[in-house]
């Protein structure tokens, strides 16, 4: 099915074209026609980044929009700035060919006069400034907004706050306004929450496990502690040539750590961690994305939804894990998830450092029923070949 016969606008056409997309992945295919249908239906979709659905609701926004209309007609919440900023670039993108349509951005920090109206047809934000300049700020009238987009559902609600934000912004919206929710995951608490901010929904159910594991290679290399498994990390870095990399640390400490002892040894590194201000983590996104820096030593707060395209290797110098300790087996396949985006190949390496960690590892091969082969960092000639 090709999908582009629903959409009515020939710019956005072009825009879509022009951004490579020839044929709707899974999720567009399925999701689509139910977004762009008349009159509007509501939708509750599970899933993943990388798999099309930013493209898909956005798609879904512009075709709603009267660019003659100068006042806000959609309205997307994200839980991060860097989403935020990340489904602009999209909106950016796709709507290239229709230069009326304007953009603005409901983050912290964006500050705006008060008493002003904004006039830009799509605003994208996070819940709390997003609620301030519906209510408090009253720069956006919500009775007409047309489209409601939820994305990320999941990382939305584990926010302190956000859930009752996002619930306070849907009621002030009109009966008829369209509203479509995505989560990456459907726990009780995603689900309940969904089934109060979308009233009658359509529902799409995808797992991308099985999909995302297949192009991606996983292996992981046995150390005894954090020295070794930083000159394991060095042999894999001078074996492959990469692309780009991604290492994930479990705290800000060992990140801060891992980033000054890899720059020591001469490589271009960026750090991104939480404590820094929105404003320094997109700066520092933008360089890693523009290839400036080769390596991005992050937490967790990267693990969702940064799409690097060049990024080939995921390294796990620390096993995701919860606060209790177990196998955190959503944000591993988020971060082994950065490579292999949309169907290439990619490579994970994870590296373990004790029986703990060799348990753990133990466990997610159980749960994704993928076997994790080891890799010897000394073997130089097998690396090249892996990640070749």
């Amino acid at each position: 099915m090709s999908g582009t016969f629903l959409i009515r606008k020939p710019q956005l056409l072009q825009g879509v074209y022009a951004m490579g997309f020839n044929r709707p992945s899974k999720i567009q295919e399925n999701a689509l026609p139910m977004m762009l249908a008349e009159p509007p239906q509501n939708l509750i979709a599970q899933s993943q980044s990388g798999t099309g659905k930013t493209a898909a609701f956005v798609l879904a926004m512009l075709s709603r929009v009267e660019p003659a209309e100068r006042y806000p007609q959609c309205l997307c919440l994200s839980p991060t700035y860097e989403l935020a900023l990340q489904t602009g670039k999209v909106i950016e993108q796709m709507g290239k060919f229709h230069p009326e349509l304007k953009l603005a951005y409901a983050v912290r920090g964006n500050k705006l006069e008060r008493g002003q109206k904004i006039s830009e047809h799509i605003v994208i934000g996070t819940p709390g400034t997003v609620l301030d300049w519906c209510s408090k700020l009253k720069f956006i009238d919500p009775k007409r907004i047309k489209v409601f987009v939820l994305d990320e559902a999941d990382v939305m609600i584990a926010t302190q706050g956000h859930q009752d934000q996002s619930i306070r912004i849907q009621r002030m919206l009109p009966r008829n306004c369209q509203m479509l929710l995505f989560s990456a995951t459907f726990e009780d608490s995603v689900w309940k929450f969904a089934q109060k901010v979308v009233p009658d929904p359509n529902i799409i159910k995808l797992k991308r496990e099985e999909e995302t594991l297949d192009t991606i290679k996983q292996y992981y290399v046995l150390c005894n502690n954090r020295d070794e498994k930083f000159q394991a990390l060095c042999n894999l870095y001078g074996a492959i040539t990469i692309a780009q990399a991604m290492i994930f640390c479990h705290t800000r400490k060992t990140a801060s750590w891992l980033a000054a002892e890899l720059s020591k040894e001469g490589h271009q590194v960026a750090l991104l961690s939480g404590e820094m201000v929105v404003e320094q983590r997109a700066a520092v996104i933008e360089r890693f994305r523009e290839g400036k820096e080769k390596v991005l030593v992050t937490t967790n707060v990267c693990a969702r939804g940064i799409d690097v395209e060049q990024v080939s290797v995921v390294i796990n110098f620390d096993l995701p894990v919860d606060k209790d300790g177990n196998p955190d087996n959503e944000t591993y396949l988020h971060r082994i998830g950065r490579t292999g985006r949309f169907g290439k190949r990619g490579l994970a390496v994870n590296m373990v450092d004790s029986k703990h960690s060799m348990n753990i590892l133990n466990r997610i091969q159980e749960h994704f029923n993928k076997k994790i082969e080891r890799l010897d960092t000394d073997d130089l000639d097998e690396i090249e070949k892996i990640a070749n």
